[in-house]
C-alpha cells in the first residue's frame, strides 16, 4: 500500500452558522492540501465529527470530497464502530469504487477483551471489499489495542494492511515497526510523534495539523523519511507549538480555529464539542501568524 507513505490529512467537517454542512468551505479545504502537496485524504476519521453525521451528512461530505479531489489522491475512508454486525452490513453496502482503503477505530465503549478486538476485526476483514488501516486510539476507545493483537491481525488477515497508532506511546510504536510482517504500515496517528515514527523506520501519519500547513507538514515527513533527518527536525520545533494547541480543548476545535484564520473554514463544532475559546483563539493566531507567509484571511 504505497498509497498510504507519507502525510496523509484527517479532514474536518466544515459547518455553516446554521449547522450545516459547509460545502464550499469543505472544497476549500480539499482543495488546500491538494494543493499543499500531502499525499492522500481520510474522509469521516474521528476529527470529522464522524459521530455527530447523519447518513446523508456523511455521503454529502464523501462525495464532496471525492468530486472535488476528482482522482488526484487516494482517499481513504473512516468506516468503523463498536457493533460488528452492523460495521460488516455497512461494508457489504459499500461502493468501493472511489476508496483506496478504510481506516478502521478499535470498538469504543464495549472495552473487548485483546480477543474481541481480534475477532471484531476478523469479522471485518472477511467481508471488506477495502484494504483495512486498524486505528487504535486507547485515549477514545477506552481500551488499547496491544501489539500482540495487531500483529496477530497483521500476520492472518492479508487485507489488513497498516495501522494507524495513536496510542501515545512511542515504545510501542517501535515494537510494532521492528516485528511488523513485511509490507504492513505502521503510521502515526500523533502530530507530535509523527517525526520520530518516521526517522524510526515507520511509514508516515494521518494528520490534523497537516490541513492547515500541508506543504510545511508533508516537507517535513518527507524530509525525515529520506535521511534529512536535522532539516526535518528544524520545520517539526516550528510546528510543534502548533501541534500542542490544536489539542488543549479537544479535536477538532482548535484546528478550526486555525483554519477560520486561515479563511478556509468557521471554527464551528457540534455538541457536545464547543468552539475553541477565545484564549485558545489568540494563542493560535500568534502561532499561525509567525508559521503563515502571507496575510490571514478576514472574511470571518
Amino acid at each position: 500500500m504505497k498509497e498510504l507513505r507519507g502525510t496523509g490529512v484527517a479532514l474536518v467537517t466544515p459547518f455553516t452558522g446554521e449547522g450545516q454542512i459547509d460545502v464550499p468551505a469543505l472544497t476549500r479545504l480539499v482543495e488546500h492540501c491538494v494543493s499543499g502537496g500531502v499525499d492522500y485524504l481520510v474522509v469521516l476519521g474521528t476529527t470529522a465529527e464522524n459521530v455527530t453525521l447523519g447518513n446523508a451528512e456523511k455521503k454529502l461530505v464523501t462525495d464532496t470530497v471525492v468530486k472535488v479531489n476528482a482522482g488526484r489522491l487516494p482517499v481513504v475512508l473512516g468506516l468503523g464502530g463498536n457493533n460488528t454486525r452492523a460495521l460488516c452490513e455497512a461494508l457489504l453496502q459499500l461502493d468501493p469504487g472511489p476508496f483506496t482503503a478504510i481506516l478502521s477505530v478499535s470498538p469504543y465503549y464495549n472495552r473487548p477483551t485483546q480477543e474481541g478486538i481480534y475477532r471484531h476485526f476478523k469479522e471485518i476483514a472477511a467481508v471488506s471489499p477495502l484494504p483495512i488501516v486498524l486505528y487504535n486510539v486507547p485515549g477514545r476507545t477506552g481500551s488499547n489495542m496491544e501489539v500482540e493483537t495487531t500483529l496477530r491481525l497483521a500476520r492472518e488477515l492479508p487485507n489488513v494492511v497498516a495501522i494507524k497508532e495513536a496510542s501515545g506511546d512511542m515504545a510501542q510504536t517501535l515494537r510494532l515497526i521492528a516485528q511488523r510482517p513485511p509490507g504492513f504500515l505502521v503510521l502515526s496517528g500523533e502530530d507530535m510523534l509523527a517525526l520520530p515514527t518516521v526517522t524510526a523506520g515507520g511509514d508516515g501519519v494521518i494528520s490534523v495539523l497537516g490541513q492547515a500547513f500541508p506543504s510545511r507538514f508533508s516537507e517535513m515527513i518527507r524530509l525525515g523519511a529520506n535521511g534529512g533527518t536535522s532539516e526535518a527536525y528544524a520545520r517539526h520545533y516550528e510546528l510543534q507549538s502548533a501541534m500542542e494547541l490544536i489539542f488543549q480543548e479537544g479535536n477538532p476545535a482548535g484546528i478550526k480555529a486555525l483554519l477560520e484564520q486561515l479563511g478556509i473554514c468557521r471554527a464551528h463544532v457540534r455538541l457536545p464539542l464547543v468552539e475553541a475559546s477565545e484564549s485558545l483563539k489568540k494563542k493560535l493566531l500568534a502561532c499561525n501568524q509567525a508559521l503563515t507567509p502571507v496575510a490571514l484571511n478576514k472574511s470571518f
